[in-house]
């Protein structure tokens, strides 16, 4: 019997599960394949669906071709709509960098960060559905009830944190995305490998449920640990003959974790510690920017407390415009949507990087930013807008071990459809499997029959040409 097989036995009634996520935090040279380049994963998620053309994916063409029908035969049909004329993008493309990357003037802060950056720009999707582009995108699969990409790393490399969960999501303050919860559930992995929700902009009750109701004026903190003791002692006789109970023991390592959280928690979103310097990079004080710059702000100062996923939402569930639409997903008015969440990402994203490299954190720290599907190079109908396009779309990658300053792949000449070098969820999966030590085809959960993964069977695997 080894030490760890040993300490699970002698556990017992304290909750095996809970105290295989403390042994888990010396978990990761025993569980790699091979020598990691990072050891943790920042993903900010852009829900809507965001427009290549408009952001990352410059196409000169385009611009020669404006007012132009895209489609005068009239066979085309978008998803929503029938193509209108050409339609270049709204913001003025420059190169920037040493690499001579090209972005559009949507992302001023960014640009300055693209030396720190690698540009996919042949991604695809096999839907052009807002909720199942958003499960493809994280769990590679556009049905629900998978594991996300978060709770396939905690399974595959455990935490380096006993106080805070391995897993952490921080969604916009408008709210959920498409397809909600599912986005980052542990599918059929077990309970204990889902993300922990943490609302970035409610210090007090970072956790729902976490503390009392202020109302609750008999609960103190004496009394809460008493009764944790308590329930404790009842876990252990209840547990009593019914080893192998995994919902009871997931049930036991909530309860710990919870107790632990109602320390780390609070010291985690406390902010007050952060130099002034620092809160006037992320732009904590802005009334629009700010949320969001808080949100990348955390996720820094959950990485850096080993927390081993970190996953950032920059949009909601898609709704009709008030003002803006609370996502990327602009049908109607692309420099009005656009515009206003290309600020977010920008000044948030941008402050993200900046702070992670100046901390000497940038090189084991993945940062993949993405959305579900691209937007048209066509104006929806007559409109100002742009329809879904699953066909073409940019992501980026930055720090843990990418190779900086370069592109990867090409749309067509109009940016319509990927064309060279096609990558879809399962090969940026891949990659960022490889870059955490982890051989994508050997990280399997045996379901339904199969070896289930991540990466499922259908992609080309790891993308060497994106490692540095």
């Amino acid at each position: 019997m080894n030490r760890r097989q040993f300490l699970q036995t002698a556990g017992g009634g304290f909750g095996g599960l809970a105290l295989s996520a403390l042994l888990s935090r010396d978990s990761l040279g025993a569980t790699t394949h091979f020598a990691p380049r990072a050891k943790r994963v920042i993903q900010i998620f852009c829900p809507g669906g965001w427009s290549q053309v408009d952001t990352f994916d410059y196409k000169p063409e385009l611009e020669r071709r404006a007012g132009q029908p895209f489609d005068p035969d009239g066979k085309l049909q978008f998803f929503a709509s029938k193509p209108g004329n050409c339609y270049p993008s709204q913001w003025k493309f420059r190169q920037h960098g040493a690499s001579g990357r090209w972005v559009s003037d949507l992302f001023p802060r960014l640009a300055r960060c693209v030396d720190d950056m690698a540009f996919i720009y042949s991604m695809k999707s096999t839907t052009a559905l807002h909720g199942p582009g958003c499960f493809l995108m994280n769990t590679g699969h556009t049905l629900p009830g998978y594991p996300s990409m978060g709770s396939w790393v905690t399974y595959g490399l455990g935490s380096e944190s006993e106080n805070l969960p391995a897993f952490v999501v921080l969604p916009d303050p408008r709210g959920l995305p498409p397809g909600g919860i599912i986005n980052w559930g542990a599918g059929f992995l077990p309970a204990m490998h889902q993300a922990t929700t943490l609302e970035a902009n409610n210090p007090d009750q970072p956790i729902a449920d976490l503390f009392p109701p202020k109302e609750a004026k008999g609960v103190s903190p004496g009394t809460d640990r008493a009764g944790l003791e308590f329930l404790e002692q009842v876990n252990r006789l209840h547990r009593s003959g019914r080893e192998g109970n995994s919902e009871l023991e997931a049930r036991i390592a909530a309860y710990e974790m919870a107790a632990r959280l109602q320390l780390s928690a609070p010291e985690v979103t406390d902010l007050s510690g952060e130099t002034a310097l620092t809160k006037q990079l992320y732009a904590l004080d802005h009334p629009e920017t700010g949320p969001f710059g808080r949100q990348c702000l955390l996720a820094r100062r959950l990485a850096e407390r080993g927390v081993r996923f970190v996953q950032i939402y920059c949009g909601a569930e898609n709704t009709t415009a008030n003002k803006i639409r609370p996502n990327w997903d602009s049908h109607e008015d692309i420099v009005r949507d656009h515009g206003y969440w290309g600020e977010v990402l920008d000044a948030g994203a941008s402050a993200l990087l900046i702070d992670l490299k100046a901390r000497g954190l940038l090189d084991d720290t993945l940062v993949i930013c993405t959305s579900e599907f691209g937007r048209q190079p066509a104006a929806q109908g007559a409109g100002k807008g742009r329809d879904h396009n699953a066909g073409a779309f940019t992501s980026w990658i930055a720090g843990g071990g990418i190779k900086a300053g370069t592109g990867y792949g090409a749309t067509d000449e109009l940016g319509y459809e990927a064309v060279e070098k096609v990558m879809h969820s399962w090969e940026l999966h891949a990659t960022a499997l490889q870059l955490l030590g982890i051989d994508h085809e050997k990280l399997t959960w045996y379901h339904n029959g199969l070896e289930q993964r991540l990466t499922g069977f259908e992609g080309k695997g790891v993308i060497h040409e994106l490692i540095g």
